[in-house]
């Protein structure tokens, strides 16, 4: 196999979501890194920067979610999920619903700056990113990278 055979590396079973479950969680832990600052430091420009930053982690989670999904059906030819792969897949979701939340928030709070209620917004931003990380760390053993479970 050669790794530089483009038909190789975009056909590999399971290959694109390893790759593409990167994006969501960097921008993700980045926007929340963003807003946190932007509170200490009363930054107009840090808070744009999260809000960017999150808009992009969201629209970044619904290839992600589809390659999941798909890598399942061509792996494991649909069959019926169990165990720390079905935990893997509840996590996902809910990691990448609350990352669409923490989004909805931040374009709610663009548009209605006196909305501004960033006590809510940070508790579901932390929130976001400990199961977004709960979820890569079971990612990672059920790939098998850290190891089997």
């Amino acid at each position: 196999m050669n790794p530089f055979d483009l038909k190789s590396v975009l056909l590999a079973k399971h290959a694109q979501h390893v790759a593409l479950v990167h994006f969501p969680i960097a921008l993700i832990f980045v926007s929340v890194l963003f807003d946190l600052l932007s509170l200490r430091k009363q930054s107009l420009a840090l808070l744009r920067a999260a809000y960017y930053t999150v808009i992009v982690a969201a629209i970044s989670a619904v290839p992600t979610i589809a390659t999941g999904l798909l890598a399942w059906q061509w792996q494991l030819e649909g069959a019926r999920i169990k165990g720390n792969l079905k935990l893997h897949l509840i996590l996902a979701l809910c990691s990448s619903a609350l990352i669409w939340l923490v989004c909805w928030l931040h374009v709610k709070e663009q548009r209605k700056p006196e909305f501004d209620s960033p006590g809510v917004r940070v508790a579901v931003e932390l929130t976001a990113v400990a199961l977004t990380m709960l979820t890569g760390h079971l990612g990672g053993f059920v790939s098998g990278v850290n190891g089997p479970l």
